[in-house]
């Protein structure tokens, strides 16, 4: 298995060795793309999931600082959080593979906390939108959260 995110196409694909398995509509970063260290854009290049968070929680759970909050998203819950990043149902944490590109020093993708990660119902899919990460429906994230294994290699463009 492999996944392919394309960020001009706002989609991500799962590959079985050249087979597309899946596809889905994700929103990157409204900056575009990028791997410096507070660029808010999401990184290019070769990365892998280093750690899947949030196995067994419902739709909709809150995370903050890779940490199930309690809570569960709703309308009202936005509403209360107007400013809030919203990171919702399960956690694909990408760390780069690429030294001096993706990985290490001001480029590292995974200490810059980006992920694969689901989103509030209200999220655009399908044009950029995020801070660095990449966007998911909460459905969607969990179908492929079940679908591939941590160091499955993920690359971006």
């Amino acid at each position: 298995m492999k996944i392919r995110i394309d960020a001009g196409k706002q989609e991500l694909a799962l590959l079985d060795g050249k087979r597309v398995v899946k596809r889905y509509p994700v929103s990157t970063a409204k900056k575009g793309l990028g791997e410096q260290n507070g660029s808010f854009c999401t990184p290019r290049g070769k990365h892998i999931l280093r750690a899947k968070i949030g196995k067994g929680l419902p739709l909709g759970a809150v995370f903050v600082r890779r940490r199930p909050t309690g809570e569960v998203w709703s309308p009202e819950l936005h509403a209360k959080y107007p400013g809030r990043d919203w990171i919702l149902t399960r956690i694909l944490w990408l760390s780069g593979r690429e030294p001096g590109k993706n990985r290490l020093g001001d480029v590292d993708t995974m200490r810059r906390y980006i992920y694969i990660h689901g989103s509030p119902d209200t999220a655009e899919m399908g044009k950029p939108g995020s801070i660095g990460c990449i966007r998911m429906r909460n459905a969607d994230i969990v179908e492929l959260f079940e679908l591939v294994p941590p160091y499955t290699p993920v690359e971006i463009s």
